[in-house]
């Protein structure tokens, strides 16, 4: 649906996928994920391809090689990076200037009730001019406010989600976010991802719906004005994490 929604305007929008995301990052694994995004979409090429997370098994050289290789061949316009730490996307980014390649994009998780992100990825793009685009900014549909009216959803039913957001506190702040919405005469989803692109090291974060009438109040935090005060109300919901040296007095 995509690939056909495009064909007229392709050079107007910007495209990506992902590859490896059982962890396989040779070269021929890559090669496959690749080809079959760009057979389903029909296209012949996609913007932006992301690793979608490290590797242990592969050596770095293989995997940024055959990224290389995509590229130079025309079938992909840029490299990006997805669920890395910051040390690794500092090591994987001089591995693949060997191949004169440059790591262009990072996907992190960042959301109100998971800031890690703010200690050492955030700080590191900026440094290293890397664009930022966040999954998850609502927290796998924590900070929409349908658990706290007790529905059912991803954080009862798939036990990774449940884990990730299982938390007391998260529940808490969700349910704060929501009595500051309704203060503020303003969707808690719209406020949630406004405040995930108010941070300067973002670039946009990532939307997502299963339904198109999901839609409207995360694509209304597009043109919603978050002044600072409000910012930092929506900051003081959450823990803020100490800074990677942990010498919290020194800030």
């Amino acid at each position: 649906m995509l690939g056909e929604s495009v064909t007229s305007e392709r050079e107007d929008v910007f495209i990506a996928t992902k590859c490896a995301s059982t962890g396989n990052c040779a070269p021929e694994a890559i090669t496959k994920d690749l080809e079959e995004s760009l057979r389903r979409l029909n296209l012949d090429f996609v913007d932006m391809l992301y690793m979608h997370r490290w590797s242990d098994e592969v050596p770095l050289e293989a995997t940024y090689e055959a990224l290389a290789k995509i590229v130079d061949a025309r079938r992909v316009r840029h490299i990006g990076v997805s669920n890395y730490a910051a040390w690794q996307v500092m090591k994987a980014a001089r591995v693949a200037a060997s191949f004169e390649l440059k790591i262009e994009m990072l996907q992190p998780m960042y959301n109100l009730v998971k800031r890690q992100a703010e200690v050492e990825i955030l700080p590191m793009c900026t440094s290293e001019n890397i664009a930022v685009v966040p999954y998850s900014p609502l927290g796998g549909g924590l900070l929409t406010g349908k658990y706290n009216l007790g529905q059912d959803g991803r954080l009862t039913d798939d036990p990774m989600y449940k884990s990730r957001y299982g938390q007391d506190w998260m529940h808490k702040a969700a349910n704060s976010l929501q009595e500051l919405a309704a203060e503020l005469g303003v969707s808690a989803i719209t406020l949630a991802i406004a405040w995930v692109a108010h941070n300067p090291a973002v670039t946009a974060p990532i939307l997502s719906a299963s339904r198109s009438d999901q839609l409207k109040p995360s694509l209304d935090a597009v043109g919603f004005e978050l002044d600072d005060e409000t910012y930092a109300r929506l900051t003081a919901l959450t823990p803020t994490p100490p800074p990677a040296t942990d010498r919290s007095e020194e800030t």
